[in-house]
């Protein structure tokens, strides 16, 4: 796997994650103005592991 960072049509800084077959399976989802803002979110998903995992179709009312 691998982050990469980009810069979008906007001109604003952007990160994906890609697996080895070639397959997006994260991408940052906003633009950033600054690359180090970037960077910032890519270490938050880094150090997520300890998120927990919520069912949202059991919250349903």
């Amino acid at each position: 796997m691998r982050y990469e960072l980009y810069r979008d049509a906007g001109g604003q800084w952007r990160w994906r994650l890609r697996v080895q077959n070639g397959n997006v399976i994260a991408d940052s989802g906003e633009g950033y103005m600054r690359r180090e803002d970037c960077e910032r979110g890519i270490a938050l998903v880094k150090n997520s592991g300890e998120a927990s995992i919520v069912d949202m179709t059991t919250k349903i009312a």
